[in-house]
């Protein structure tokens, strides 16, 4: 990877993350949850944060709580998540 390429791939993880903060409290929380165990296993495709983000701010503005996009299992959520990016790059 170049320099010029790391340093726009670090730019929109920090956009990213700024947008994470606007979101409300239950919703950032649960979106720092998955990304830890994203981090955690290897993920480091910036495009499922961003999906996840997307997710997430069309759940605020449906005036969803957040259990209600996720579900009770947080983890399935993810890593359905997950499997759909797969399938997607397929």
């Amino acid at each position: 990877m170049k320099l010029k390429e790391i340093i726009e791939e670090k730019k929109e993880w920090h956009a990213l993350q700024n947008a994470v903060k606007e979101l409300p409290k239950d919703y950032g929380l649960v979106y720092k949850e998955i990304q830890r165990y994203f981090l955690k296993i290897g993920v480091s495709d910036l495009q499922v944060f961003g999906e996840l983000l997307e997710i997430f701010e069309d759940g605020v503005m449906r005036n969803q709580k957040v259990l209600d996009v996720t579900g009770k299992d947080i983890a399935a959520f993810s890593d359905s998540l997950l499997d759909q990016e797969e399938n997607f790059e397929q």
